[in-house]
């Protein structure tokens, strides 16, 4: 299982930007990934992810093979 600072760590180093976890839940989310419920979350995201950084995250998650 691929953790979410693992991610991180990958798009910094290969892209140089900096992304949040809850980008990461939010592009799991848009590409079928399944994801946890946060405890402390309530409603919508209050952050979701640009629309410019989802193909960034999309590239990790085939790169983890996770899609």
């Amino acid at each position: 299982m691929v953790t979410y600072q693992t991610i991180k760590d990958y798009v910094k180093e290969k892209h140089g930007i900096n992304i949040k976890s809850s980008w990461i839940a939010h592009a799991k989310e848009e590409y079928g990934v399944k994801v946890k419920k946060a405890d402390n979350r309530k409603g919508e995201r209050k952050w979701p992810c640009p629309k410019k950084r989802l193909p960034v995250i999309k590239e990790a998650f085939e790169h983890f093979k996770m899609i």
